[in-house]
């Protein structure tokens, strides 16, 4: 069990990259139609919260095989 008790388990492991990574969310919601706003987003479906997740791990996974890529054939 852990001893979170905050209620969430969302951590930035980069702490500058956090500012960046809250407008990669917004960017990613807009991209995929999800009315996501500064605030409160009770509103929002579960679903719709996941999927704006998976698409930013989507998208930050096919960066990152771009690079390894790229990195590899030079």
């Amino acid at each position: 069990m852990s001893n979170n008790t905050s209620g969430t388990t969302n951590k930035v492991n980069v702490p500058e990259a956090k500012a960046a990574l809250e407008q990669f969310k917004y960017e990613v919601a807009n991209e995929i139609g999800v009315p996501l706003k500064k605030g409160y987003n009770g509103d929002l479906t579960s679903a719709q919260n996941g999927y704006v997740g998976g698409y930013m791990v989507k998208k930050m996974i096919e960066q990152q095989e771009k690079m390894m890529a790229d990195k590899s054939n030079s």
